[in-house]
This record gives structure tokens, sequence and C-alpha cells, in this order.
């Protein structure tokens, strides 16, 4: 995929997820419980995913599926939920900015340790400035959220 479209791509996804999440604050608001807004999120998704694979795979797309599902295979799917559950919980308590200052942070040191435990050999100067990176990723969601917290 080039580059460009990729940048893109995540780019157009982050903004999505903020919309997202103010969205499904707004479904909260007005049912008696977040699990119901959860539940029309994944219903939504599901359905969406089920109607693509039927028009691009027919039939034979729900039968695999319906295969390649494994007890662990049903974690990534309740990892996301998690995700999305403690978005909102967070974007109603502490507001979107430290919301997503704070996941995002989050989300790079875990996948910073995860890059530096697969690199082989390590590479000491570009690990050092990912790390910087890093601390000032982290120093500025600090700042972000503090105001809420």
């Amino acid at each position: 995929m080039n580059p460009t479209l990729t940048i893109f791509l995540l780019v157009s996804a982050g903004i999505a997820l903020v919309v997202q999440n103010l969205i499904m604050v707004r479904i909260t608001a007005t049912v008696s419980t977040v699990l119901i807004t959860l539940a029309i999120n994944s219903i939504g998704g599901l359905t969406f995913l089920l109607v693509m694979l039927l028009w691009r795979n027919g039939f034979a797309a729900i039968a695999e599926t319906l295969g390649a599902i494994r007890p662990w295979s049903v974690l990534p799917g309740l990892l996301g939920t998690f995700f999305v559950f403690s978005g909102i919980y967070g974007y109603q308590r502490i507001g979107a900015a430290s919301t997503i200052a704070l996941l995002v942070a989050s989300q790079l040191i875990a996948g910073l340790a995860i890059d530096l435990g697969r690199s082989n050999p390590p590479s000491s100067s570009a690990n050092g400035l990912a790390i910087f990176g890093a601390v000032l990723l982290v120093l500025g969601a600090f700042l972000v959220a503090r105001r809420t917290l």
C-alpha cells in the first residue's frame, strides 16, 4: 500500500474513532446502560461485515467464518469492546482530549515495547529516538489530561 494512502487511512480512522465515541456518548445518554450502546455498536459492525462477506464470497464466506472460530478467537472482540467501553466512559468523565491522550500514550508504550522486544538486533540509536518520542508523547498526554484529572 502506498505510504501516503496508509497515512490517510490511519488519520481517517483516528478521526472516525472520535466521531464514533461522540455518537456513542449521545446514545448512552438516552438509554439505561452503556451495554445497550455497546450492543448497538456491535450489531452495526457485525451487520456491515456480514453483508460485505456475503457480497464478496457468498454463503461460503459465512461457513468459513464459522469454521474459523476457536475459543481464543473471541478475545480480540472482547478487547475491542473493552476499548470502546473505556472510550465512552472516558469521554463522559474526563472529555475527549484527555481520553484520547491517555489512550494514545498507552497504545504507544505498549506498541513500542512489543516492537523493541521483536527487534533483532536492537538498533540503539533508532530505539533511543523512538523512546525519546514516546517520552515526549507521554509528557504531552499528561499535560492534556492533567486539567481534567
